[in-house]
């Protein structure tokens, strides 16, 4: 890679993606792409180029891409879970009709492009306990049904046309730096906040719904590792099972109380939230990222549970 776009890089993965993408490969080479009323500001404006990159309009990024001579896209443009059930036919055109926009482009110039899926894609009827690579995917939100179409869209652009698309299915993503935003997963982030604010914490999800988690260190490496792969070692492209750890909400409160022994935690469950956790997996198998690119997570619930809690407490006592 020479020349990066990264669109949606205000976003809650995109913004800390664009950061890490800059310091590995230099701030010149890393647009932050970005729509109207998300500019990038701080930092992310100011340590590298950005350009207006929205991707329901196919002109804008194609002249993104041939301004600055951009060789692989990093497509983070997606509502997240709950928000798209609330705004479906938003979730469609900017998660399928915005991908095809990008994959015409890519065709055109020669780009790779990462467009992340997620364990949305999975459904009540998968098997939840170390979910297959290669398994049933029938979802029931449009969140997931848009990942599922994102899989098989890029799939069918490499097959049909050669365009190198590559992507992981994210799990939950935990991070002190950007604030949770609609997700079904975001009160593992939520919690910490709470925690580190002394306050008592009201879970959405119940007790022993559990999920697949990654703290954000680990899936900004996983997004960059499988984009560098050697291309003759993958047999699945769209998209790599990535696991780090899986807990359900009762753990992570635990391991949170061996450093803030005063915490208190009660339950009162959003059904929307639960109902959509309980059709995702609850652990998954990523042997074939191990075997095919070398995956293998740096962080587990212990390590990012003290990490959390350190950054965040510098975080909200500045």
């Amino acid at each position: 890679m020479n020349n990066i776009l990264v669109i949606g890089s205000t976003g809650q993965i995109g913004s800390e993606l664009t950061r890490e993408l800059r310091r590995v490969y230099g701030g010149s080479h890393v647009v932050a792409g970005y729509i109207k009323g998300a500019e990038p500001h701080g930092e992310l404006l100011e340590s590298g180029p950005s350009t207006l990159a929205d991707v329901t309009d196919a002109q804008l990024i194609a002249d993104a891409v041939k301004r600055y001579d951009i060789d692989a896209i990093y497509n983070l443009a997606a509502l997240l879970s709950v928000v798209a059930e609330s705004k479906p036919r938003l979730a469609w055109k900017i998660g399928i009709d915005g991908l095809w926009n990008i994959l015409d482009v890519a065709r055109e110039h020669h780009c790779q492009v990462f467009t992340p899926s997620s364990i949305g894609s999975f459904g009540f009827s998968t098997p939840h306990d170390d979910t297959p690579q290669d398994t049933i995917q029938r979802p029931q939100t449009i969140y997931g049904v848009s990942k599922v179409t994102t899989e098989l869209l890029s799939d069918y652009f490499f097959h049909k046309y050669g365009v190198d698309t590559r992507s992981v299915r994210f799990p939950g993503i935990i991070s002190y730096v950007t604030p949770p935003g609609g997700g079904t997963t975001d009160y593992a982030v939520d919690i910490f906040y709470y925690a580190v604010r002394g306050e008592r914490f009201i879970c959405p999800i119940a007790q022993g719904t559990k999920m697949d988690m990654m703290y954000m260190p680990d899936a900004l490496r996983a997004s960059i590792m499988l984009m560098e792969a050697d291309p003759s070692r993958l047999r699945h492209r769209n998209s790599f099972n990535i696991a780090s750890m899986s807990f359900a909400p009762e753990t992570i409160y635990a391991e949170i109380r061996k450093h803030k022994p005063q915490f208190e935690m009660v339950y009162e469950v959003d059904p929307l939230k639960e109902d959509i956790a309980q059709s995702w997996p609850n652990k998954l198998d990523d042997s074939c990222a191990r075997e095919e690119w070398d995956w293998c997570p740096t962080y587990d619930i212990h390590s990012m549970t003290v990490d959390m809690l350190e950054k965040l407490s510098a975080k909200l006592c500045r």
